[in-house]
């Protein structure tokens, strides 16, 4: 897990060249403009879903990880707080394919983490994360997918 501010994105491209893709759309993107759904950037390869999500809390959250796919997550309209554990100290839990998510029900976060809105988080397929963690009925997020090199 990485936590750091969007500007800064930039220093993280070779980590995966796909990022770049990522930092690109952002310089030509106003994330607080654009509309719920999917937007592509690079196929299946690289999207962002801008999400108005409900609320959960530290009670209602639920751990969630991804095998193919990178989170790059950032809130956009009020402070978002994300839970975090390392997937290796999770239980099993059945994978969903055709979502590429495993949730671990019943499992607490670790950690929590909280964001303001010009910060990003990006969640490798090592960190299992809860995300949608406000003291607001609901948020609007970017969620960066990018595919894992």
């Amino acid at each position: 897990m990485i936590i750091d501010t969007i500007d800064n994105l930039v220093n993280y491209v070779d980590l995966n060249p796909h990022f770049a893709d990522v930092v690109a759309f952002l310089k030509d993107h106003d994330l607080k403009t654009l509309e719920p759904g999917r937007h592509d950037i690079k196929g299946d390869d690289v999207f962002v879903n801008i999400q108005v999500a409900a609320q959960r809390t530290k009670e209602t959250c639920f751990l969630e990880s991804h095998i193919e796919m990178i989170d790059i997550q950032i809130p956009i309209s009020c402070e978002e707080t994300y839970g975090y554990s390392p997937v290796d100290e999770l239980p099993a839990a059945a994978y969903d394919a055709a979502k590429d998510m495993t949730i671990y029900d019943g499992v607490k976060p670790q950690e929590y983490v909280t964001l303001a809105p010009g910060m990003m988080v990006i969640f490798f397929p090592q960190d299992g994360h809860a995300p949608c963690i406000i003291d607001q009925p609901e948020i609007k997020k970017a969620i960066f997918k990018v595919k894992k090199i």
